[in-house]
């Protein structure tokens, strides 16, 4: 199944997960204590920064199931950037390559922070990588010739950028954590800017 495909039918289980609802017994929810930051490197409205307490409702499954998920496509992004990193020759590409970096990696130590809160089975460890970046990918960009380096990361990540968004669309719609939502938010917004100047289609 392809990358896409499988992120996309993660988040159709986040919207089927919703649509029959939770048991009360299933889990004991959680409120999140760190806030992530915002990817502009500015805290989210309401809050006092990445290391500030949350308040409002609680973390449910579904917030649990979305940041874990979040993490290990984090993770991916970041191996793909890596693999690109000293070969990109257009300055753009290597701009908007080093602002994706440092927006998830900034996400990502702040979804970590999340993700103890909520239990047993909920660590950042947790997670899957499958969905996130198949190993055909990384394999294109190891072996790009450097002639062809700037078209595969484009391709390779926009792809990835994409699927990321699709995901955080669905969180958005189901999400009971309002922070964790406006994470969500967030990346869609993010990840559809990211694809559009990637020269992918949103």
């Amino acid at each position: 199944m392809p990358r896409r495909t499988r992120l996309v039918s993660i988040a159709a289980a986040l919207l089927l997960t919703a649509a029959c609802g939770e048991s009360p017994t299933s889990s004991t929810p959680v409120v999140p204590q760190p806030a992530p930051a915002s990817p502009v490197g500015t805290a989210s409205p309401g809050s006092g920064g990445a290391g500030s307490a949350v308040a409002g409702d609680a973390m449910s499954g579904i917030d649990v199931v979305f940041l874990t998920t979040m993490v290990g496509h984090s993770e991916r992004t970041l191996q793909i950037v890596a693999l690109a990193r000293d070969r990109v020759r257009d300055d753009t590409l290597r701009t908007l390559a080093a602002a994706i970096e440092a927006t998830e990696a900034d996400e990502l130590s702040a979804m970590r922070g999340w993700l103890p809160t909520a239990g047993p089975g909920a660590s950042a460890g947790a997670h899957q990588h499958d969905g996130h970046g198949d190993a055909a990918a990384l394999d294109r960009l190891r072996t790009a010739p450097d002639a062809d380096v700037d078209r595969a990361l484009r391709e390779v990540l926009a792809d990835h950028q994409r699927a990321a968004a699709d995901l955080a669309r669905a969180q958005v719609g189901v999400g009971r954590n309002e922070q964790v939502r406006d994470l969500a938010r967030r990346i869609e917004q993010s990840r559809t800017a990211e694809v559009e100047l990637l020269g992918g289609t949103p």
